[in-house]
């Protein structure tokens, strides 16, 4: 199927998104491969932490979009930690993570995903979010879908629509990051009504709004665009949106900040 890019129809947009899936389930394949195996991890030279799993999932990932959408630029984490990111902003390139989560998956907490999105003039337009070892698969384009008790190499099949919830009367549930809750992100919750609050690793945050467990995710601490874009895309598909602190777009491309996130917050509707 050849696509119309930078401005892929929302046909095409789930095209992609189920193509980002499939994808990310033979990358799971790799990524358990090594977490049900006596691995070791390694620390990378901005002392984040590495293993096996995210170098064979990417080789895996890269090879897979090459042929899929060959000349595509591929913005891809390991590959960008040997050879840097470069400032060149384009129209329309490709976003991967992996191994999101990579605490988590040292530690065998199971809450760690493969990530793979496009970016369209600075939107996501389609993703995928795997997680392999608790087989949930999430994918969004102009639409999602979530499929439970998929296994690594599974051959994709229809999935459960994904739609975010309205705000409860009772107050928000927010979900956070399990690592890096600081104090501008606790400062955000103080001033909403929330009811509840959980913490999560990965991308899973993006699709727990997108699937109406949880309403707002806020984060304040470090994130690159390749962490956010795939999550994005499933959750703009859902029916939700995600902002900066001041109410402008999240947007991707930022060449000049070395492809470095801000703050953003990530609501199930219109934010509060």
């Amino acid at each position: 199927m050849a696509f119309t890019l930078p401005e892929p129809t929302n046909a095409e947009r789930e095209h992609l998104a189920r193509l980002f899936a499939g994808i990310a389930s033979d990358a799971g394949v790799r990524v358990m491969e090594v977490y049900n195996s006596d691995f070791e991890h390694r620390t990378k030279a901005d002392y984040s932490p590495v293993s096996d799993a995210d170098e064979r999932a990417e080789e895996v990932i890269l090879a897979r979009l090459e042929e899929a959408l060959p000349g595509v630029p591929v913005l891809a984490e390991e590959r960008a930690a040997r050879e840097g990111v470069g400032e060149t902003v384009w129209d329309a390139f490709l976003l991967v993570d992996p191994v999101d989560g990579t605490k988590e998956f040292i530690n065998r907490r199971g809450d760690f995903t493969v990530n793979i999105a496009l970016i369209c003039k600075g939107v996501p337009v389609a993703g995928a979010v795997y997680a392999p070892a608790r087989k949930e698969m999430y994918f969004g384009g102009a639409s999602a879908e979530v499929i439970e008790g998929f296994e690594p190499g599974e051959i994709l099949r229809e999935g459960r629509k994904l739609q975010t919830r309205a705000y409860p009367d009772e107050g928000l549930t927010a979900i956070t990051s399990s690592s890096h809750l600081d104090e501008r992100t606790k400062a955000f919750l103080a001033t909403h009504k929330v009811a509840s609050q959980t913490g999560i690793g990965s991308s899973l945050k993006f699709c727990w709004v997108a699937a109406g467990k949880a309403d707002v995710y806020p984060r304040w601490g470090p994130t690159m665009e390749w962490d956010t874009a795939a999550g994005h895309a499933v959750l703009n598909g859902a029916g939700g949106r995600v902002i900066r602190p001041d109410g402008t777009p999240f947007v991707y491309g930022k060449g000049a900040e070395g492809f470095r996130n801000g703050p953003f917050i990530a609501w199930g509707g219109q934010p509060l």
